[in-house]
């Protein structure tokens, strides 16, 4: 324990920080929630388990072990909390080419290699860099595999045997379908109406035996009639575990085995971490919007497919990835935390040790009639739209041809040639044309503008008479650097012989006209963000101050620091480099802000610190935000403002008035104010500044009183007492907010929220507050090809 004491002694209340939690022994809790979603996913992972070892050709007990190692290693290891791993019906074709080329001893031996290697890539970090595969390529493969799934499958359903390629099973099922086995096909026909239709019961009663899997009732209930009826079918045969195969050294081709290992690796990874962000974004759409529920963090998910698929492999199991039908059960059902995937493989091995009677009574029909459904599912008709529309339908109809003609590496990389083909086409495609409207010559350039369409640009360009008024509409996202070359000299010249050039977007907006290029505006070391720098590039130093920012009586500034602008000189320039390159792009929306009035959104009270830069930290432009600011961000409560009413009245016209939907207070790192509280004393003159930070006196209470939890930043503790009392004034004065009858009353009415935000300067980083001090990090990840919440949950000790 630190005691935190003021530089004088005073009567305040004296603030202890704890530095570790209280000690003692630490629970395991089970939350009912996990373990009620436990149980709805190991009834679907029991019979898709046997399907899928059935389909692959490997031993049945295989996909019990695959089970049950991605439920216990990838849901303990794993980054993503709620996602479900196991055999997965994508891994089908993969494991049983391997299989039938190499013996099941050695495809073992090929799932430990591609776990070390998945353990490699993590290590290296490269996980985000899968998810830079195009969507319409996963897509593809995935439908590729479900369709040589389903063909293979169909023959077992029909009573027969699949064949070594999909091509062989289609042109072998007419003869298949001539000497079908009517009570094999009896048990798969009832397996499959099951299963398409028990989502689809009516009414009450058919919502709450819904809850029940599909799955299970329709195994169950072949496996019943089977039974039942006496139906000489085969069924599963679960030899004795002493008699279990394990994985033995690899015997093959060194290039033929270092193809399997690559392909496992890519598919399981590839399908782990797209499940992962998949399962992130149903966790921020269930009611409670995933609180207390981490974001996957994708390379400790590798690691955890890694550890798993060396576990299972070793155990003599099926290669694991992370399993998007468990995983979303897992979700629906509730879950709040990776014990229920840990839990679901621990009944997974129960069932395998105590349950053997019972799953020998299966019919394998029944499993395959499973497997071809789901294959059949993994051809998305909500897939085929989305690259429909994307106009990425030939990458998908490519991919999937190669998947099913070739084998899924063969069949990705056909995907990933054709992909680059059509994103290099969208490139070059440019097209120009050219109309005269009202006198004026309009040049409407679509498409991106790169140095392949340059030709036909400067064409285009010379072709429009001297002296004329030109409207250049430009419907594009690109422009390199040639293109903008030859648009800004044919301007130049242009604007030489008499003529006007308006150069436009795709909606009409004007785009300011380019500055013109002058030594200050080349110096190298002008950037967007230079303004933030106390930059003037091109300004002259003051004569008496030559090469430092010094203040008088300041020793040791650096030779090369930039002066501080005399004058006014920083302003002028500033108003000066508004004029020129921003006005034009608001001018037309600031007009309009001006015709029909401010509607902000929100009012957002935060410090008077000049590093706060409002506009910047929420992303908001004109006529977002009514921003108050004051030191210390501090809404004094009502009735003690002696004679000072500019926040009570900013309160009142925002919520009265304008009709804010919300109100935010954000206070900042190394607050001065706060500081100045800490080390304050009742003896200290009462200078205005005294008088004013005597509304923050109520957060030093709070701080010290026992009754309040100690707020945590992402996990950790605050750093110091500052960084503490700014964080709790922030809660403080959101109490103060409620104080105020109509901030109370449009609360009650369900028409007002307030919030509050943290920004750490240093670290240019914002964290949203909540009533309970529990804080959560905003993390700018937009990088990915399906984005996903940036929300990462931090829990109040």
């Amino acid at each position: 324990m630190t005691l935190y004491a003021p530089a004088r002694t005073t009567n305040r209340p004296r603030i202890q920080r704890p530095h570790s939690p209280p000690e003692g022994p630490r629970r395991f809790r089970i939350a009912g929630a996990d373990l009620s979603a436990s149980v709805a996913v190991f009834l679907i992972a029991l019979p898709l388990s046997l399907g899928i070892a059935l389909a692959t050709g490997a031993p049945l007990q295989s996909g019990l072990v695959a089970a049950a190692v991605g439920g216990l290693v990838a849901g303990r290891f794993g980054g993503s909390p709620l996602q479900v791993s196991g055999p997965a019906a994508g891994l089908t074709v993969v494991t049983a080419e391997l299989i039938q080329r190499y013996g099941w001893r050695t495809t073992c031996a090929i799932t430990v290699l591609a776990g070390l290697t998945q353990l490699a890539l993590s290590a290296l970090r490269v996980a985000r860099s899968a998810l830079a595969v195009s969507p319409a390529i996963v897509h593809g493969m995935l439908a590729g595999i479900g369709v040589t799934i389903a063909l293979a499958q169909l023959h077992i359903v029909l009573g027969g045997t699949p064949q070594s390629s999909p091509v062989d099973n289609v042109l072998g099922l007419p003869a298949q379908l001539a000497r079908a086995h009517p009570a094999t096909l009896t048990i798969s026909a009832l397996t499959v109406a099951v299963l398409l239709c028990w989502p689809r019961l009516p009414g009450r009663a058919g919502r709450l035996v819904r809850k029940v899997p599909a799955a299970l009732v329709a195994v169950a209930g072949a496996t019943a009639v089977a039974a039942f009826a006496g139906l000489a079918v085969p069924r599963v045969d679960l030899p004795s575990w002493s008699s279990h195969a394990l994985p033995g050294l690899p015997e093959g081709p060194v290039l033929g085995i270092a193809a399997g290992v690559l392909t496992i690796t890519l598919v399981t990874s590839v399908q782990s971490l797209l499940s992962a962000v998949a399962v992130d974004k149903l966790v921020a759409a269930r009611a409670d919007r995933g609180k207390g529920v981490p974001r996957s963090r994708l390379d400790r998910e590798l690691a955890g497919q890694g550890a798993a698929n060396v576990v299972s492999g070793a155990l003599g199991g099926l290669p694991v990835a992370g399993v998007a039908v468990r995983s979303v059960a897992n979700v629906s059902a509730g879950a709040v935390s990776r014990a229920s995937a840990m839990l679901h493989g621990l009944w997974i091995v129960l069932a395998a040790l105590l349950l053997v009677p019972l799953l020998d009574l299966i019919p394998l029909a029944a499993l395959a009639a499973l497997v071809m459904v789901v294959g059949i599912q993994m051809v998305s008709i909500t897939h085929i739209r989305t690259v429909t529309r994307h106009r990425e339908v030939v990458v998908y109809v490519v991919t999937l041809a190669g998947v099913v003609l070739l084998g899924i590496l063969e069949g990705v990389a056909l995907g990933i040639a054709v992909a680059i083909a059509v994103a290099l086409h969208r490139l070059a495609r440019t097209r120009i044309t050219r109309e005269e409207r009202d006198g004026r010559q309009l040049l409407h350039v679509r498409g991106q503008l790169t140095f392949l369409a340059v030709p036909r640009l400067s064409r285009a360009l010379h072709q429009l008479p001297q002296g004329s008024d030109v409207v250049v509409e430009l419907d594009g996202s690109f422009m390199d650097h040639a293109a903008y070359e030859t648009l800004n000299d044919w301007t130049a010249g242009h604007l030489a012989h008499g003529g006007t050039v308006e150069t436009t977007g795709p909606s009409g907006v004007r785009i300011a006209d380019p500055a013109p290029v002058t030594a200050s505006a080349a110096h190298p070391c002008c950037r967007p963000w230079t303004p933030w720098h106390n930059h003037q590039c091109g300004e002259e130093k003051p004569a008496d101050t030559p090469g430092t920012t010094d203040t008088p009586g300041t020793p040791g500034a650096p030779e090369s620091a930039e002066p501080r602008p005399t004058k006014g000189l920083h302003l002028a320039s500033g108003i000066g480099k508004f004029q020129r390159n921003t006005a034009p792009l608001v001018r037309d929306e600031l007009a309009r802000l001006a015709r029909e009035g401010q509607r902000p959104s929100q009012l957002f009270l935060t410090c008077a610190d000049s590093r706060l830069v409002t506009s910047m930290i929420t992303s908001s432009g004109p006529g977002d935000l009514f921003t108050v600011r004051n030191v210390g961000n501090l809404v004094p409560l009502p009735g003690e403002e002696s004679g000072d009413d500019s926040v009570a009245a900013a309160i009142e016209y925002a919520v009265e008035v304008l009709r804010v939907a919300s109100i935010t207070v954000c206070g900042h790192s190394g607050c001065g104010a706060m500081q100045a509280l800490l080390n304050g004393s009742p003896d200290d003159p009462p200078t205005p500044l005294r008088r004013w930070l005597r509304h923050g006196r109520p957060s030093l209470e709070r701080m010290a009183s026992r009754r309040h939890a100690w707020a945590r930043i992402s996990g950790r503790l605050p750093a110091d007492a500052v960084e503490q009392l700014c964080l709790t004034n922030v809660v403080q004065q959101l109490e103060h907010l409620r104080a105020y009858e109509p901030v109370a009353r449009r609360l009650a009415e369900g028409t007002l929220t307030l919030h509050g935000v943290y920004f750490h300067v240093g670290e240019a980083q914002a964290y949203l507050l909540s009533g309970t001090d529990e804080v959560h990090s905003y993390d700018d990840v937009f990088t990915q090809v399906m984005p996903t919440d940036p929300l990462e949950t931090a829990r109040a000790s």
